[in-house]
């Protein structure tokens, strides 16, 4: 039998066997464990040391992007929100965030995007650009060692259910849920890899796998192929409704962006 045909059944019983554990429970409060715990000591430290973690280097780019003129008022970010250690401090912490106008929560790169447009009058970066990525990762990384804060309202609960739903509907042809694995069976192995809680804090990451940085909705989007379901666009609302589920579910843990993954 062919080795690619012996990998897909392998994969095939893999995914069958998650699927018979029991039903998903939520992880309580006082167990949840930012993803930083499950890889390895040496991938550990070089998150924690700013002058070998590589995702740094994209936190350098947004400074100068910060600091940029653009668009037709010819005005940078920092021109109306000022030195970002300050201005942006605790605000990834509390994104995605319900947008009044659009009626519906947006992540922190539409909101950059949206500010281009309004503010800058620019054109709006592409999703999972070097230039929004870094921008991204730059006001990040101001939140750092703050806790998450999610708004959890009347305005924003809808949303937050139906993010929840995405991550408990099992999906694509292996029939699987997000939380099959990361509320059911996180600590233990998968395909010789730790599975971990999948909070994240540590957002945009730099993946070794990736060899760069890489946003949530493009980890989200992978997970996705990975059970043969067909991933939601960049940007669509239900990316989004996932985001803030994810980040109500990892609240009051402390952010840590850039993280390093393997």
């Amino acid at each position: 039998m062919p080795a690619a045909q012996l990998a897909r059944i392998a994969v095939l019983i893999t995914a069958l066997a998650c699927a018979a554990m029991a039903a998903a429970a939520e992880i309580p409060l006082d167990q949840r464990r930012s993803d930083s715990s499950f890889v390895s000591p040496d991938t550990r430290a070089m998150q924690n040391d700013g002058t070998a973690n590589p995702g740094m280097l994209a936190v350098l780019d947004g400074e100068t992007l910060w600091n940029e003129k653009a668009g037709e008022t010819h005005k940078s970010c920092a021109d109306c929100h000022g030195d970002a250690a300050a201005g942006m401090k605790g605000v990834a912490a509390r994104y995605p965030a319900f947008d009044a106008q659009l009626g519906r929560p947006v992540d922190l790169e539409q909101r950059i995007n949206m500010s281009r447009a309004g503010d800058q009058k620019a054109a709006a970066l592409p999703f999972e650009s070097k230039e929004l990525l870094a921008l991204t990762v730059y006001i990040a990384h101001q939140s750092n060692g703050l806790p998450v804060a999610v708004a959890e309202d009347a305005q924003t609960t809808p949303f937050i259910e139906a993010g929840r739903a995405i991550f408990e509907r099992h999906q694509g042809q292996l029939g699987l849920s997000c939380a099959q694995c990361h509320d059911d069976n996180w600590g233990k192995e998968l395909a010789g890899n730790p599975i971990p809680q999948a909070e994240p804090t540590g957002y945009p990451i730099y993946r070794l796998e990736w060899q760069e940085i890489g946003s949530l909705q493009r980890r989200v989007r992978g997970c996705m192929s990975a059970v043969r379901a067909e991933p939601y666009d960049y940007g669509a609302p239900e990316l989004v409704n996932l985001e803030l589920f994810l980040m109500w579910r990892a609240r009051g843990m402390t952010m840590e962006a850039p993280a390093v993954r393997p």
